[in-house]
């Protein structure tokens, strides 16, 4: 049995494990910034290709205390590194060091390294390693004085779904998009619409979820190539992936934006996403935006002071968007934004709201019913 990380983005924990749960993972638990699990390399394989709110997927090695380089060292060198690395294998360090004695990270990187190396030319009788093979990156967090070792098992974060070929200026991340969507309640048989769409992310998520189509399907993961994971097991997941999928679900969706390059830029990324008969896109100002007849969910990012337009453009945008946004029965309304002063802008107050991260700004998700 090995025991997992899924580091999410703050405030997503809860959305994360319940999504692990769902897929039937064990002893999950949600703590500050990841998810924690058990379960085997088809628990790792599985976790990978179909997690939309987890950041990357590791084996935590172990947890211990360090107050001094020699326990940091010995803490490092217990651990079973063999049950994962070759004798040919690469293992690069990375990490970070919060509030702790141990402060320094390029020296913390290197006794880590050190002890590993040590822990590997005893037990493989070799002093020195080539490290040519496939890459088993180390990771480690130091905060408050408690190490925590991870090995690093997804290699590029899992929200490169790899259908964003491209972007526009100012990008959501996938899978904060992805969390927007299930906060929506975004379902199978929903008509959903984003008038400041960009590159389409919102969009795109929005109808991989309605079509259960897991985000991983299509891309690889580090582990892929590691000898101690079975050959079978991220076919076996792929599999049970691809079982899952409805690509006759009823789900549609409209993307609006004033930028014609972003339109074309979101209509390759939701082709490549294998979405692109799902969801239409057309140049429109927010302006101009009306809402359709029936249910509808409005999901959307808008551009804001800190991040393309200024505070006062940003102001106005939000001012527009209250009285485009109308309260009307079977409507509803999701808006990231990092403005406190939002709801005042938009003129009304939200039913919903949750704090999060948009890159390294805070954010709250708006809903309004």
């Amino acid at each position: 049995m090995l025991t997992f990380s899924a580091p999410c983005i703050f405030g997503l924990e809860g959305l994360c494990a319940n999504e692990l749960r769902f897929l039937g993972m064990k002893n999950v638990r949600a703590e500050n910034g990841r998810v924690l699990f058990d379960g085997d390399f088809y628990t790792l394989a599985k976790a990978n290709i179909q997690s939309r709110y987890a950041e990357r997927i590791q084996i935590l090695m172990g947890e211990f205390t360090a107050l001094s380089f020699d326990e940091l060292f010995e803490g490092v060198k217990a651990l079973e590194w063999e049950r994962f690395i070759g004798m040919s294998d690469a293992f690069p360090v990375i990490g970070r060091c919060l509030g702790s004695k141990l402060s320094s990270v390029p020296d913390c990187q290197k006794i880590v390294k050190k002890a590993v190396v040590t822990r590997l030319s005893q037990r493989y009788m070799l002093p020195w390693f080539e490290e040519t093979g496939p890459v088993h990156r180390i990771q480690f967090l130091i905060m408050k004085d408690k190490v925590s070792v991870m090995l690093d098992t997804s290699g590029a974060g899992l929200h490169k779904r790899g259908y964003r070929a491209q972007s526009n200026e100012a990008p959501i991340k996938e899978t904060l998009a992805a969390a927007m969507a299930e906060l929506s309640g975004v379902r199978p048989h929903h008509f959903v619409t984003d008038p400041m769409c960009g590159s389409g992310t919102i969009l795109i998520e929005s109808a991989m979820k309605a079509m259960k189509l897991a985000p991983g399907l299509n891309r690889s993961f580090a582990a892929e190539r590691w000898s101690c994971v079975p050959e079978d097991a991220f076919t076996r997941a792929r599999e049970e992936a691809r079982d899952m999928i409805q690509p006759e679900c009823s789900f549609t969706a409209q993307g609006f934006d004033i930028d014609p390059s972003a339109l074309e830029v979101a209509q390759k990324n939701a082709e490549l996403a294998g979405v692109g008969d799902k969801i239409t896109f057309e140049q429109r100002d927010i302006r101009d935006f009306t809402l359709s007849e029936g249910y509808q969910t409005v999901i959307t990012n808008p551009p804001y002071g800190e991040r393309l337009l200024d505070i006062r453009a940003a102001e106005e945008l939000y001012k527009v968007m209250g009285e485009r946004f109308e309260r009307q029965k079977g409507k509803r309304y999701t808006v990231i934004t990092p403005d406190d002063d939002f709801e005042k802008l938009f003129g009304r107050k939200a039913d919903k709201r949750r704090k999060t991260y948009n890159g390294t700004l805070k954010c709250q998700i708006y809903i309004f019913n």
